[in-house]
């Protein structure tokens, strides 16, 4: 069987200190690669030097954000197999080797930093709380929502660029878009290696609010009912205690126990019509997808 085609995709924001020895690392270690860089809008030398080491380099006109640099990557690699890892110096590139090593078994390979390799332990407290949502979001154990060091299939990357935001939020799109639509994921403990140079862009809050919401979303497009449920459920608790202890004391059914536990149902209703929806889009998308490959199949036949 040949050996599938890789394209490693490294998105780039005034990475000039860092790109030029990790393009030549990954050249000397992986040759016959596709090795892309996407510099999104930089101001210093990242294009040249990252051209200089050996790499393809697009370039955006100006910063759109890393979410959107991957995705010009997944649109101009050529690659069966798809690898992203930052251009910050903080993975180990003889890692990719780890990661190609469970296709083609596995959809998505993702590697997965330990609490030391997290930048700081406001971080490493916040993607705890992350990887448990996503979980449970999921009903998967995730073990790294947000590492940007992974490999998937190409076809897969490509059947979610629709999802994937424009910021640094697009590991949590795509990790819960592969287990919500039963791909299969995969990880591989790594160590994150501290930036060599310059600052990380991610701030805690703003992000971390963004991945909650992203979450959220991606959540209510593949399985509504993991959100609206416990809302509704914890609605029709508290009706049915405001309408105990009202009973007990006054001897009444109080406007707020109605409220309650009508908006509890409403909720409920609205949980079912939502997931019907979830359903249709996704056998519409299916149908498409399936339509495209036997198009593309007559195709190479004819």
């Amino acid at each position: 069987m040949a050996t599938p085609r890789v394209s490693i995709i490294i998105p780039a924001h005034n990475e000039a200190e860092n790109i030029g020895p990790l393009v030549v690392r990954l050249r000397a270690l992986f040759p016959d690669y596709e090795l892309i860089v996407i510099d999104d809008g930089s101001s210093d030398d990242t294009s040249r030097l990252a051209h200089e080491a050996g790499a393809l380099v697009y370039r955006h006109p100006y910063n759109i954000g890393n979410g959107a640099a991957v995705k010009t990557g997944i649109r101009v690699a050529t690659g069966e197999i798809l690898v992203f890892m930052d251009a910050d110096g903080q993975h180990d590139p003889e890692d990719v080797k780890r990661l190609l090593a469970y296709f083609p078994e596995y959809d998505m390979v993702v590697g997965a930093r330990s609490a030391s390799g997290q930048a700081s332990l406001g971080r490493a407290l916040g993607n705890k709380i992350y990887n448990w949502l996503g979980s449970y979001v999921a009903r998967f154990r995730i073990e790294d929502l947000t590492s940007g060091f992974r490999a998937v299939k190409a076809e897969v990357a490509q059947g979610f660029l629709y999802l994937l935001p424009n910021t640094y939020s697009y590991p949590t799109t795509i990790t819960l878009g592969v287990l919500r639509t039963g791909r299969s994921l995969k990880y591989v403990p790594i160590q994150a290696r501290p930036r060599k140079n310059g600052k990380s862009g991610i701030k805690l809050f703003r992000d971390g609010v963004r991945f909650f919401m992203i979450i959220i979303r991606i959540c209510t497009l593949y399985s509504p009912m993991r959100v609206f449920l416990p809302v509704s459920f914890a609605m029709m608790a508290l009706g049915l205690a405001n309408y105990a202890v009202t009973y007990l004391t006054a001897g009444r059914f109080t406007n707020m126990s109605a409220v309650l536990i009508t908006n509890s149902i409403v909720i409920f209703m609205m949980s079912l019509i939502s997931e019907q929806i979830s359903q249709m889009r996704f056998e519409r998308r299916q149908g498409r997808v399936a339509a495209k490959k036997m198009g593309d199949d007559t195709r190479e036949n004819a």
